[in-house]
């Protein structure tokens, strides 16, 4: 199987930097994306801007190969946006002679197997090639999987029991996904309306900031916040304590509208049901209070799709649905983004031999994750996959503390402009992109911990 590809999913940062990795090993490998381009995901919030700078969210070793191609890497402390992200960085690697021939857009994942074998079958199973099959229904052989395909396609639902509120599918016409462009293509729909934006994650906080920017512009919108939680002491996180400026600027200001009134905050609040008025607007209802809106942000986080991997055999952690060996090491009941601890290859881990997955979807629903942790996610997996073991357990990771931590995009303080936290890098099924991560610290998300995860990685 030597002569086979490692199959890569997803061509966002993190799975593009396994790319990176694999080719500087000698190892041969295929990228599958299932957009028409890298970074497709990122693409989608490219007017976000990330809160960790330039020097936090370069792979090491797509470094080396853009350096060596004569790349000229922005300035090191500017924190770019999604889409400088994606245009100055992205699409200049994935363009890489290295890696060009060997990334195919237009590739959605829809089925990994072992060729011939079902998951009961046991017998040879480690000796057997994987089968990943494509939307188009071509067939690639694949020595071992690596998959970067992340979690922005799979947002949860509004819902606070992880299931629809009653009547959400009626109103979807009121409902926006986490990230909307406010300020820019999506501003007529929030201009003068009143708008409820549910979670408490960086994402919630993002759009709140840009949504209180977007009423001193025009009159007669009102911004609401809606949070389980008993206190959205998590949101506000470290504030100037935190080891990210740009990102404790976020609570800061959040905290300063919502003191201020600009921002109407609703702790202890679980989206039961959503009715859509004959004469306008969706009422939301917790079974005893009601707010009646016209718009809906649903920055509720995202969830892993384990399903296109279901004759694998995984070893999910029931909570979390990550691998069972990482699941302590990353509980948002637990950790931060500065107290994850090293893990690697060993953690990252299943029963099934040759198959991974890293970046955001590693992390199921826990939103502890950074761009960075990716990287080194990427470049452990791969020396183990090249049988250097001892480069493959040897996890470098430097989280700073930042009192709080989030998976999704933010607001950038001083700029009045966005800013995201990490990547959620891989976006669903190949689906490059995502949010993005600071260096080697693991965006944990302030959401998380309450169940309102914001999505992706932080950067």
């Amino acid at each position: 199987m030597s002569t086979l590809p490692v199959v890569v999913i997803g061509a966002g940062p993190v799975g593009l930097a396994a790319a990176a990795h694999l080719h500087e090993r000698g190892l041969p490998f295929a990228v599958l994306e299932a957009g028409d381009g890298p970074a497709a995901a990122v693409r989608q919030w490219a007017h976000v801007r990330l809160f960790s700078p330039w020097r936090y969210t370069v792979d090491a070793a797509s470094r080396r190969l853009l350096a060596d191609a004569g790349w000229v890497e922005p300035s090191p402390e500017r924190p770019p946006t999604g889409g400088e992200l994606a245009a100055d960085y992205l699409q200049p690697l994935a363009d890489l002679p290295a890696l060009k021939p060997h990334v195919r857009y237009g590739s959605r994942v829809v089925a990994v197997t072992r060729l011939g074998l079902d998951r009961l079958r046991t017998a040879g199973r480690d000796q057997v090639p994987f089968l990943v099959r494509l939307a188009d229904g071509t067939d690639v052989l694949a020595q071992a999987v690596i998959d970067a395909s992340g979690t922005w396609s799979a947002p949860n639902v509004l819902g606070a029991s992880g299931i629809p509120a009653h009547g959400e599918a009626e109103a979807a016409a009121f409902v926006e996904p986490a990230l909307p462009d406010v300020l820019g293509a999506d501003r007529d729909r929030f201009a003068g309306k009143r708008t409820l934006v549910v979670g408490a994650g960086h994402s919630a906080a993002n759009t709140l900031l840009v949504l209180a920017d977007l009423a001193t512009q025009v009159p007669g919108a009102e911004v609401i916040w809606a949070i389980r939680a008993a206190t959205p002491v998590r949101t506000y996180g470290g504030e100037t304590a935190d080891a990210l400026p740009a990102r404790g600027a976020i609570g800061t200001r959040l905290r300063e509208h919502v003191d201020a009134g600009r921002i109407r905050l609703i702790t202890g609040f679980s989206a039961r049901t959503l009715t859509v008025r004959p004469e306008g607007g969706v009422e939301v209802s917790d079974g005893v209070r009601a707010v009646v809106v016209d718009r809906i942000v649903a920055a509720t986080g995202f969830r892993p799709d384990h399903g296109f991997v279901s004759e694998l055999r995984l070893d999910l952690d029931p909570i979390l649905g990550s691998t069972r060996a990482l699941a302590p090491l990353i509980d948002p009941n637990q950790h931060s983004c500065g107290t994850v601890p090293p893990h690697g290859v060993d953690e990252l881990a299943h029963p099934e031999t040759g198959f991974y997955a890293i970046g955001m979807k590693s992390y199921g629903r826990a939103p502890t994750f950074l761009l960075a942790t990716g990287y080194e996610q990427a470049r452990s997996v791969v020396a183990a996959l090249a049988g250097d073991w001892a480069a493959a357990r040897d996890v470098q990771l430097d989280l700073p503390e930042t009192g709080v931590c989030n998976s999704n995009p933010v607001v950038e303080a001083e700029t009045g402009g966005t800013a995201c936290c990490g990547t959620p890098s891989e976006t669903g099924r190949g689906l490059a992109g995502g949010l993005l991560s600071t260096p080697l610290t693991l965006v944990s998300a302030t959401p998380s911990a309450t169940g309102e995860q914001s999505g992706g990685c932080c950067s």
